[in-house]
């Protein structure tokens, strides 16, 4: 049998454990193409021309929960990170207030059960970056009372305070102001997202948090061996935290041979004055015409699939997730070209004997569990100790 067999099957599963999918950069592409801007890109209606996400494609793709990134680029800094991250929530709200029959704002594990029983998409936001606190332990809090509920300690760039995958090393992990971060995050109930991060700050990470950690958006490494990716010795150490790794789509960080292609594609946008993660029109089409002359080496759900394997059998099925990045990439992988594409994703893991008991785990279980597991942890910890009020001058000089 072909994976085409299986589709109805993902379909059905889906219907009763639909997708938690860990990051969607959909309020960014809002910026960025139309300045937050709803009724010129209603999400009611087919978007499949200018995003990867709508309402139509997310019913098809079986999601029942999202973790909508409110992400602000590493070059912003200061105050104006801070602004722009409270400009993503703001419309992440205006989306569930806008379309109240398909999106729930949800806050706790039990919220996002809420709506999949009444049969809407629970929608949760994620900070990617600590850029996004401008070394504010009260701003962290601030955003997580706005309901944020994980925080990426870094993206692309270091902070002073944490080591990201994609630079140069700088404090080795965590400095002490980023350990106690992370305890922050552990008390108020903010899940610690260590996608993004150096494989250092991930065991650092990992040595302190309390509170199971997430990767929103990362795969496996020895898979595909990019920084972004989980080395297996941190996906080993999951079990114990109890934490869950969500698989990403974007070739470059699943697909080796994508790796020097989209390298080449980055800096052919730089050279046409463009950021390397601009998806508006003018930046695809910068996109297109360098991939007419120099055609993209092409992951399929397949790709997908074997970093699941791997990661399955390195962490176990209780600890992997998916996340797929859509909208904060401008290239997919084939059959999940946008978020109508995940039954086609299950229906490959079908086909290699994955149990529906298993599948029911990656696509909501486990990311439900890790959810009322921080609750869990920051209800005691908020009984030991009141909120921080260390700075990074005095713990880090």
């Amino acid at each position: 049998m072909g994976t085409e067999d299986y589709l109805e099957q993902a379909r059905e599963l889906l219907e009763d454990f639909p997708v938690v999918d860990g990051h969607n950069d959909l309020p960014w592409a809002l910026r960025e193409q139309v300045s937050y801007d709803l009724d010129r890109r209603d999400l009611a209606d087919d978007q499949s021309a200018h995003l990867h996400t709508d309402i139509p494609r997310l019913r098809a793709g079986g999601v029942g929960a999202q973790f909508w990134s409110v992400y602000v680029r590493s070059d912003m800094a200061g105050d104006t990170a801070v602004s722009a991250t409270l400009e993503q929530i703001d419309v992440v709200g205006r989306m569930i207030a806008r379309y109240p029959d398909d999106f729930a704002a949800a806050r706790t594990a039990d919220d996002m059960e809420n709506a999949r029983r009444t049969g809407r998409i629970a929608s949760l936001m994620g900070a990617e970056g600590g850029h996004s606190i401008n070394n504010s332990l009260a701003t962290l809090r601030a955003l997580y009372a706005l309901g944020v509920r994980y925080m990426t300690l870094t993206h692309n760039d270091n902070l002073a305070w944490a080591d990201s995958a994609t630079d140069e090393p700088g404090v080795g992990g965590l400095s002490p102001f980023g350990h106690e971060v992370v305890r922050e995050m552990n008390r108020t109930g903010m899940l610690v997202d260590l996608s993004h991060v150096a494989a250092t700050t991930m065991r650092d990470a990992l040595a302190t948090s309390t509170a199971p950690v997430l990767f929103s958006h990362s795969s496996a490494r020895a898979v595909c061996d990019h920084p972004r990716n989980i080395p297996d010795d941190v996906l080993e150490l999951l079990p114990a935290n109890g934490g869950v790794a969500m698989a990403t789509f974007v070739p470059k960080f699943i697909l080796p041979e994508a790796i020097a292609w989209t390298r080449a594609a980055d800096e052919n946008m730089r050279e046409h004055g463009a950021h390397p993660l601009d998806t508006t029109e003018s930046g695809m089409r910068i996109h297109r015409a360098f991939e007419a002359v120099n055609p993209r080496p092409a992951a399929t759900a397949a790709t997908v699939a074997d970093h699941l394997d791997h990661m399955r059998e390195v962490a176990g099925i209780d600890h992997i997730g998916i996340g797929g990045d859509f909208d904060g990439t401008a290239f997919t992988p084939e059959g999940l070209q946008d978020v109508a594409g995940y039954p086609n994703l299950v229906a490959e893991l079908l086909a290699r004997r994955w149990s529906p008991e298993d599948l029911a785990k990656l696509t909501w279980h486990n990311a439900v569990r890790v959810v009322r597991a921080a609750e869990d942890v920051a209800r005691v910890l908020r009984e030991e100790r009141g909120p921080s009020t260390a700075t990074i001058g005095e713990l880090d000089g």
